[in-house]
């Protein structure tokens, strides 16, 4: 399968702080590639930089063979970028914002009006489509930003923490809207602060930190790379963790250690490794939901 995008190499410094060192992956075409690390990793200036929206200092990045430098108005016409509503226009309806996109992209008006009709369908906005954007909740202006990223139905979307902030069941919501533009064909980057959309959704997974990918590969193989099982011990108040690297034998000699040393186990429980594990154990620290992302711009 042909890729999609390639990066080789991406570097990118402010001054003396090196947001990108020598960022290097490819995104197959059809596919998603999750793209996970701490604040400041650089996941938003790698967003940035494949979107056209900030120059990098070094290395190539090509989307549907398109250079990002060299091509970049060309490669806009082939990406779609959703994040914090940045297209929404608030004192305009849903279906203005739609229409008005549309006619940005010289779609022509009766096209445009047709394709907002598509896009409120398929983002269940048609009850608020005349409604101003203003009074939509959360969930309704992270749809509706979507639908404006996909009106020139692009190959390529980034997809930048779409679902931050959102309560549970619009982010279920958002996932179903995802996984739709998957099965469509659509080749789709995300960086998410929720280890679990990344394991639920995506193909490929990247973790970068301090500007270089520090592991790469499917959920499942992140996972093993970290263990087997992991047993969980909950002393007073906190959660001791455990690999297994042997099973049943492991659990047997950790818990003679802690009775040897006079700990007490309030709780035990053996379960199998999570993205956030992949997480602690390449980063040094556990995931932290915040709203924004804090890098330089």
């Amino acid at each position: 399968m042909e890729d999609a995008i390639v990066v080789k190499n991406l570097t990118k410094s402010y001054g003396d702080l090196k947001v990108l060192q020598g960022v290097s992956f490819s995104v197959k075409k059809g596919s998603m590639l999750a793209l996970l690390g701490p604040n400041g990793a650089g996941k938003t200036t790698t967003v940035r930089i494949l979107s056209t929206l900030l120059k990098p200092d070094g290395g190539e990045v090509k989307i549907q063979g398109l250079d990002v430098v060299k091509d970049a108005k060309k490669v806009r016409g082939v990406i779609g970028l959703t994040g914090q509503y940045a297209a929404i226009d608030e004192q305009l309806s849903g279906e203005e914002n739609l229409i008005m996109m549309g006619e940005l992209y010289h779609l022509g008006k009766e096209r445009a009006t047709q394709r907002a009709q598509e896009l409120l369908k398929q983002f269940d906005l048609v009850d608020a489509a005349k409604r101003k954007a203003k009074t939509y909740s959360g969930g309704m202006k992270r749809r509706l930003d979507l639908g404006l990223s996909l009106v020139a139905t692009p190959p390529v979307i980034f997809l930048d923490e779409p679902t931050t902030g959102l309560d549970p069941r619009s982010r279920i919501a958002m996932w179903n809207v995802i996984k739709d533009l998957m099965k469509q064909g659509v080749t789709i980057l995300l960086t998410t602060q929720y280890l679990e959309e990344a394991d639920t959704l995506a193909d490929q997974v990247i973790v970068i930190d301090h500007g270089k990918v520090i592991t790469q590969g499917t959920a499942d193989e992140l996972k093993k790379q970290v263990g087997v099982d992991l047993l969980e011990l909950t002393i007073g108040d906190k959660v001791e963790t455990h690999t297994l690297e042997h099973g049943v034998a492991d659990v047997r000699a950790i818990l003679e250690r802690y009775e040897r040393e006079g700990r007490k186990i309030n709780a035990i429980d053996v379960r199998k490794p999570t993205l956030d594990d992949v997480f602690l154990h390449y980063t040094g620290h556990k995931n932290e939901a915040v709203d924004a992302e804090s890098e330089q711009n």
